[in-house]
């Protein structure tokens, strides 16, 4: 533990930074706690950074000192709408690297018009609790391999469960996926907790642009309107436009964003 204090500057509120732990930082004020720092290592490797201060000079202390003391890059996530935060994390030296809107998906299949859809021919649809675990696992290596060797997996939306080292399948039970006879060719992840999130949809390269996303999709969202929910959320990246045009084809619209930011 290093808890060499890191102390404002001359002229500013009296602001010192302790390490309290690993990865953890508390600002003080004359020994009243005024702010915390915190860093974790995603799944993808990458370092994630986030401070919750009562004022700027605490959040700026901790943004100075926690960089000092980790290794770049540093990256964390805001919402769009937080312009506060936003600007402590520019005052700070970092800067934007991607968005990622949230989009509000309906499920009722007469809204999103998926009512009719079916998968195409030789693909059946396996509902979610019921997939082969060694199909399902291989199907999200191959896919994972595919978007890595593409545009990178760090542009797909940001997976904070940690999982043991090579095991990306964070709960067979929650995965919907297309089979052909021999394989799994897409698959679909809904998480209900607070509310139905689709983490992930994603289908291999060889077997896309076949209407398998949208099968997967219409029955996902089939499930959930049955069950009363009228509607679930999805996160999607800016630049993928693919993904974009399957949500909005099906009357999902945006209603917030994040920033990832990278110093």
């Amino acid at each position: 533990m290093n808890t060499k204090p890191f102390p404002s500057g001359p002229g500013e509120n009296a602001v010192t930074v302790t390490r309290v732990a690993d990865r953890q930082w508390h600002a003080l004020d004359d020994d009243l706690v005024v702010g915390r720092g915190h860093a974790e290592h995603r799944p993808d490797g990458r370092l994630f950074v986030s401070i919750d201060a009562w004022h700027d000079a605490a959040f700026d202390r901790l943004a100075e000192a926690m960089p000092a003391e980790l290794p770049a890059p540093l990256y964390t996530v805001v919402d769009e709408a937080d312009a506060e935060l936003t600007a402590g994390w520019r005052r700070a030296g970092f800067t934007v690297r991607r968005r990622e809107w949230e989009y509000v998906v309906p499920t009722d299949p007469r809204v999103t018009g998926l009512e009719t859809v079916l998968p195409p021919s030789g693909v059946t649809i396996v509902p979610a609790g019921q997939a082969d675990e060694s199909l399902l696992r291989a199907v999200d290596r191959a896919i994972r391999d595919e978007v890595e060797a593409a545009v990178g997996w760090q542009s797909m939306p940001a997976e904070v469960v940690p999982r043991p080292e090579g095991d990306t399948v964070v709960d067979p039970s929650l995965y919907t996926v297309a089979a052909a006879p021999d394989r799994y060719l897409g698959l679909i992840r809904v998480v209900r907790v607070k509310r139905p999130r689709i983490g992930l949809v994603a289908v291999r390269a060889g077997e896309q642009r076949r209407g398998i996303a949208r099968a997967l999709l219409a029955h996902a969202l089939g499930t959930l309107h049955r069950s009363g929910a009228t509607a679930a959320w999805a996160e999607v990246d800016e630049s993928n436009r693919a993904a974009s045009a399957l949500f909005e084809g099906i009357g999902a619209r945006p209603a917030s964003s994040n920033l990832e930011l990278v110093r």
